[in-house]
């Protein structure tokens, strides 16, 4: 039988020592925190990308009430992201958020505005849809700002293949978006995210980090699984987009390519767990 001295003492240790193991695990805060920011703005910046893509699916396919409801939903998504932001510590982090919620409000006002105007009269003025490209493009250009400045702010970098995946998303996202929009005939000058770059460019880059992401050493088989997966879908709609001028198919481009960006999040999840 135990001395109940002993085991009073056994109990003491074991209380004392378990929230020190505790701490010891635990990731310092401040990099708690850039990455739940840093995740966040990925976030923003995929439903932003969602969101105008939606709206030019809407506008060239004889107006479907659901690419609208998309869009405005991808648009509220965006805006409750830059609010539930934790503020930055420095002036110019603070001053790029308070951009960046103009930035998205005024957005989703324009967006608003021009859904009501198609509904109204069966089309929109190239203008305001040029206006609504260019806000969309500088949400992506002050987010990313805004994570390069939180970053060396808190000493903090994503992960690479953490942040490939991120950008593979976000390039997928914009590639359907710039798609859409040629098809919805607003013209090859409003793209997206303010980039002119041919389409069939922009392919070629997402098959090369596609194969950089898969032929990465540090893969284990479940992101080699989730990869090849992705692979399947691309590769179904990859001459569609290098030949983006001959037929044009925004219906299936826009289905894979949704599939495609939720494929490449999960990975993106996966290498943030392994961080790497």
């Amino acid at each position: 039988m135990k001395s109940p001295v002993i085991a009073v003492c056994l109990t003491t240790l074991i209380t004392l020592s378990t929230p020190l193991i505790a701490a010891d695990t635990q990731a310092p805060p401040a990099y708690t925190e850039s990455q739940n920011t840093f995740n966040q703005l990925f976030q923003m910046r995929l439903a932003i990308q969602r969101s105008i893509g939606a709206f030019y699916m809407f506008n060239g396919q004889e107006q479907d009430q659901q690419y609208a409801k998309t869009a405005d939903e991808n648009a509220i998504q965006a805006t409750r992201y830059v609010r539930n932001l934790t503020t930055p510590n420095s002036p110019s982090a603070q001053d790029l958020k308070a951009q960046l919620l103009n930035d998205v409000n005024a957005y989703s006002a324009q967006l608003d505005r021009l859904i009501s105007a198609i509904q109204e009269q069966g089309y929109s003025d190239l203008q305001p849809v040029a206006d609504l490209a260019a806000l969309n493009s500088n949400i992506l250009k002050n987010s990313e700002a805004l994570v390069h400045v939180i970053g060396q702010e808190q000493h903090y970098t994503a992960p690479e293949l953490t942040q490939l995946a991120r950008e593979q998303s976000l390039l997928m996202q914009g590639i359907a978006a710039d798609y859409a929009a040629r098809s919805a005939s607003v013209g090859a000058s409003f793209f997206a995210d303010g980039e002119k770059q041919p389409l069939d460019q922009l392919s070629k880059q997402f098959a090369r980090n596609l194969s950089f992401l898969q032929e990465h050493p540090s893969n284990n088989p479940s992101t080699k699984q989730s990869l090849r997966a992705i692979e399947v879908k691309w590769r179904y709609i990859e001459n569609s987009l290098k030949n983006y001028n001959e037929n044009s198919v925004p219906f299936v481009i826009d289905k894979y390519a949704r599939s495609i960006t939720q494929g490449l999040e999960q990975v993106a999840a996966q290498y943030a767990l392994l961080n790497i």
